[in-house]
């Protein structure tokens, strides 16, 4: 079996899991977001900050850098978790972590940033 599509089983599987407290809801979100980093410390990095019980859930791809985001809309936003997830040293597709935090990252969790933009 290719090894994407047992990663891409993995993934389904696991949101189907976590999302159990959430998926009563009509109120169900799902985003895929570019989250940079490199490694398992920075998985477990990026899903604490992405997970919060019956509000969200974050699944964070370490081979493609991509973030499944789950969240009760009424509870949270897809921006919320970006932001919290930004706060933990981690770039996305809308934040960018603060330098400082970025800095603190372990040297193995520090991925190659996207250029600043002035906005």
């Amino acid at each position: 079996m290719n090894s994407l599509f047992k990663h891409t089983i993995i993934i389904v599987l696991s949101l189907f899991i976590t999302n159990i407290g959430i998926a009563q809801t009509k109120n169900l979100k799902v985003a895929e977001v570019k989250v940079y980093g490199n490694c398992g410390m920075c998985k477990k990095k990026i899903e604490k900050a992405g997970n919060a019980k019956g509000v969200s859930t974050t699944v964070w791809d370490a081979k493609i850098e991509m973030a499944t985001i789950t969240i009760d809309s009424t509870k949270t936003s897809i921006d919320q978790v970006l932001k919290k997830i930004a706060t933990v040293g981690y770039d996305n597709e809308k934040y960018r972590a603060e330098d400082s935090v970025y800095d603190k990252l372990h040297g193995c969790c520090q991925y190659d940033r996207p250029a600043k933009t002035n906005k």
